[in-house]
């Protein structure tokens, strides 16, 4: 019987070893994507909003002084770590005007890191991710 429960033991750790990993895209250091040298400040209206783990997304269409019109995707921290700051899914709704304080895309593409949104009533939200290398809050 001891040899039996010792061997399930040894085969449940093997099958843990040789489990497949999760991406090591899923979640990543602020480093890894976003240029903490290219600050940015976007006024766009909001055309879709992603609350999923392990980042938010605010897609945001801004639109130029030429009238053409660029979809930006924001990046802002977990779900829960929004609504512990006071948002939910339907604080954003489609069509709200923000200002999005944070930082480009290393690739150059319309991309950002969301430090903080204001909203039009001139409400300010810190939702970027703590703890991933993000810089620290900019003079202002």
């Amino acid at each position: 019987m001891r040899k039996t429960a010792t061997s399930l033991i040894a085969a449940a750790g093997a099958l843990v070893l040789l489990a497949p990993a999760a991406p090591a895209s899923a979640h990543h250091a602020f480093s890894a994507e976003f240029d903490a040298n290219r600050p940015l400040q976007l006024t766009g209206t909001v055309s879709r909003t992603e609350w999923i783990n392990p980042h938010s997304w605010i897609h945001v269409d801004v639109t130029a002084d030429d009238g053409t019109v660029t979809t930006w995707a924001i990046e802002c921290g977990a779900p829960n770590s929004l609504m512990r700051r006071g948002l939910n899914k339907n604080s954003i709704p489609n069509g709200t005007e923000l200002v999005i304080d944070g930082f480009g895309a290393k690739d150059g593409s319309n991309t950002a890191n969301a430090r903080d949104i204001t909203f039009p009533d001139g409400s300010r939200f810190f939702v970027g991710s703590s703890g991933t290398g993000a810089p620290y809050e900019r003079n202002r």
